[in-house]
């Protein structure tokens, strides 16, 4: 099964089982910009300079919409 599939299938799915899948999802993924004990600390950090990165503008930052674009464009 491939990645549109199971996106197809979860979305069938009821809100709390939606939930919960997400939740699974999003705590199998490693955090690398986290300390290994999941600190916040890091991630805030992280978030700072990211600001930083974009309002300086040596990045530039992507719409949701356009992020999800890429990452499909790029399953295929």
């Amino acid at each position: 099964m491939n990645s549109k599939q199971l996106v197809d299938a979860a979305l069938h799915l009821d809100p709390a089982q939606r939930a919960v899948l997400a939740q699974s999802l999003w705590e199998s993924l490693d955090a690398p910009y986290l300390d290994s004990d999941g600190s916040d600390d890091a991630a805030l950090e992280l978030a700072v300079q990211r600001d930083q990165e974009i309002e300086s503008g040596a990045v530039q930052a992507l719409s949701h919409d356009e992020l999800m674009h890429r990452l499909r464009a790029s399953e295929g």
